[in-house]
């Protein structure tokens, strides 16, 4: 029995001539690469860049804060006019935020309010509750408010204090969410350079498969993997084609693929993979520079790649686990690491809690089992269902996807294991 191997250490171990996983996901992440190409770049709007790799590094125009400011409402001072026990200052006018104040004179406090310009002079701020009174007095007629001692640079906002101008605000392959948005928009900057999304034509195969909302003949399943990678697909900013179902007719399935790759930077199959007698996929891209292989790794072990008609191409299993999981393990990652988006699945540490489970979980040594399971708030994951590629309803009920990588046989409650947050 083996265990504690970490996901991610480099192994290629394989099981009769199949691939790696990490061989496989660099031969996804080569397919794609012209998807990074510079003419795939566009210029959007922040309101349009949500969810978008960033093509190129971007530096700060201006600071951040662009000048000195109150984190406080208060009174803007000179420390040193504060010594011991503090002092009576006399009140200058109000510095509201968004003016441009007058310099503070020697002895004097001007009443401040969060986020405006630190007055030429002053060098602290006293906090409104920490006054004596502690509410703002009106200024003029020599009136006076008691303050305690100050340090320096107290509740003041240095300029440049987030970002200096010049700084690189983003990297290239920054995936932009809300955060990033903002900074950008922090620094006045109205646009960015993106990669442009990408289009999948996205294809159901087999004669067994019918729509959902249809009659339901004996020996037909309804098409669960068209809606899973679908929305799996839109979820990561990609925009997708659905072309309907297609038969297991191999010359049907090469007419509706020309037909409509046209405009389409990816194909991505479902089905007809494996090394069954109609494996239609197999069939329909004879002709093609497509690889049919097997992958070490449990489920999604049969994958297809390759280009169709020079449209770079994915051919994933039919079953739905599977072709999830193919999804995530491969292209996914290969879009993030590419253009920065999708954002990169979170990997997170767990310990395994199998009090539910008759025995420990056990995994093929040649293999890489990906499991699915339920993080749990005291940091503990559940697995839900079993190994088997088409418990859907584990699927729904899951919120990580569990490795156990190529050598771990075997792992027991306790054990540690590298979960995936999706």
């Amino acid at each position: 029995m083996t265990r504690s191997v970490p996901h991610g250490q480099t192994r290629h171990q394989v099981h009769h001539g199949a691939r790696s996983v990490a061989d496989h996901a660099a031969a996804v992440r080569d397919l794609l690469s012209g998807m990074a190409a510079a003419d795939r770049i566009e210029t959007l709007p922040l309101s349009a860049a949500l969810g978008r790799g960033l093509a190129l590094s971007i530096d700060a125009p201006v600071s951040l804060p662009p000048f000195a400011n109150s984190q406080m409402d208060g009174y803007a001072v000179r420390s040193g006019d504060l010594p011991g026990d503090g002092a009576d200052l006399r009140i200058m006018l109000p510095v509201p935020a968004g003016s441009t104040p007058r310099p503070l004179e020697p002895g004097t406090a001007a009443p401040i309010m969060t986020g405006a310009m630190i007055p030429a002079g002053a060098d602290a701020v006293v906090p409104i509750e920490k006054a004596v009174p502690d509410h703002f007095l009106a200024s003029g007629d020599g009136r006076a408010v008691t303050l305690p001692a100050t340090a320096h640079g107290t509740y003041v906002r240095a300029a440049g204090s987030d970002i200096a101008a010049g700084e690189q605000a983003l990297a290239a392959g920054t995936c932009l969410g809300p955060a990033q948005l903002g900074l950008l928009a922090a620094l006045g900057i109205p646009e960015v350079p993106v990669y442009r999304a990408v289009t999948v034509l996205l294809v159901t195969t087999g004669d067994e498969v019918v729509e959902p909302g249809r009659p339901l003949p004996a020996g037909k399943i309804y098409d669960s993997n068209g809606t899973l990678l679908e929305a799996a697909m839109k979820q990561a900013g990609l925009t997708v084609r659905r072309s309907g179902i297609s038969t297991d007719n191999p010359a049907e399935l090469t007419a509706l693929l020309r037909a409509q790759c046209q405009g389409a930077d990816l194909i991505v199959t479902t089905g007809g993979v494996s090394k069954g007698a109609y494996e239609v996929v197999r069939q329909a891209m004879a002709d093609q520079p497509v690889e049919f292989l097997h992958v070490a790794m449990q489920p999604g072990g049969p994958q297809g790649m390759g280009t169709f008609d020079g449209v770079p191409f994915l051919g994933f299993p039919g079953n739905p686990v599977s072709c999830l999981v193919s999804f995530e393990m491969f292209l996914r990652p290969a879009l993030s690491a590419l253009l920065g988006a999708p954002a990169a699945r979170l990997p997170l540490r767990a310990r395994l809690d199998l009090s539910g489970l008759a025995q420990p979980l056990t995994s093929p040594a040649p293999k890489h089992q990906v499991r699915r399971g339920s993080l749990q708030p005291d940091g503990t994951v559940r697995l839900e269902g079993g190994e088997s590629s088409h418990l859907m309803h584990a699927l729904a009920g899951s919120n990580v996807l569990v490795h156990v990588p190529a050598g771990v046989t075997e792992l027991a409650s306790g054990d540690e294991v590298e979960v995936w947050m999706l």
